[in-house]
């Protein structure tokens, strides 16, 4: 009767193991990008839906991998905290694959690559590294390569001021309360074109340097050692399709495919 009885207890724990596991796949995987509007990447709409390059991205490796899957928006300098913390399972949002970062966390295959650029007022010229940057008010965002760089190389010879958000250094540029700002190229490429930037221009790519890091990876959990392998397969896919192409050309007018 014992041994019965516990074996009864054996097969419902068993069931309700096999139910939590069910449940637990059942989960959405959940995408975090920043919080602030960065286009074309990632910018939210007045209905609360998402729209960008990176957020069609994530359609596309989505359906791909088979999975259901949801998006969250996460202040920028708490993204890699939120996923440590478990509240997110992956960073989608414009981050380089650096060295300092791999530190804390594992990266995806690379999905885009993009040059850091400087932009300003229309007639600044900007080619001499760094001779034409010394004494200049420059604005970056925070947590950044770029904001790495600066304080490597400028914060001794140039006022640099950093930003929470694209936008609030995007703003004081237009406004003229910094000089330039250094940020991603494809993003500036896009800020020129707007009408609130009119009077600012693309200024031309930063000669590279390794703390630019190697392309733009999806940012997971060091133990979510499936979940990567699944993504890691579904970017090598859609990076081979005439899908991600079109797409490219669609937002850029030009390939931002990954050469590392």
């Amino acid at each position: 009767m014992g041994n019965r009885r516990f074996a009864h207890l054996l097969t419902g724990a068993a069931c309700l193991l096999l139910a939590g596991m069910s449940a637990a796949q059942a989960q959405p995987i959940r995408f975090a990008v920043a919080a602030e509007p960065y286009p074309p990447y990632t910018e939210k709409q007045a209905n609360g839906e998402w729209k960008g390059f990176e957020v069609d991205l994530i359609h596309k490796l989505c359906s791909e991998m088979k999975a259901e899957c949801e998006i969250k928006e996460v202040a920028w300098d708490g993204i890699i905290p939120s996923l440590l913390a478990k509240k997110i399972d992956v960073i989608f949002s414009s981050m380089s694959v650096t060295e300092e970062r791999e530190k804390q966390i594992a990266f995806s295959k690379a999905y885009y690559d993009s040059v850091i650029a400087i932009v300003g007022p229309k007639g600044t010229s900007v080619t001499k590294y760094p001779d034409d940057l010394k004494g200049k008010t420059i604005g970056v965002q925070n947590s950044t390569v770029s904001a790495s760089y600066l304080k490597t190389y400028y914060e001794k010879i140039a006022d640099v001021k950093y930003y929470d958000t694209q936008d609030s250094a995007n703003a004081d540029l237009i406004a003229g309360r910094i000089d330039l700002m250094m940020a991603d190229g494809t993003a500036m490429a896009a800020f020129v074109q707007t009408p609130d930037a009119k009077d600012l221009a693309y200024l031309g790519a930063v000669p590279y340097d390794p703390i630019f890091g190697k392309g733009v990876g999806a940012g997971m959990r060091k133990d979510d050692t499936a979940l990567k392998a699944k993504l890691d397969k579904a970017i090598q896919e859609l990076l081979a399709s005439k899908d991600y192409d079109d797409l490219s050309q669609s937002y850029f007018g030009t390939s931002v495919k990954p050469t590392f």
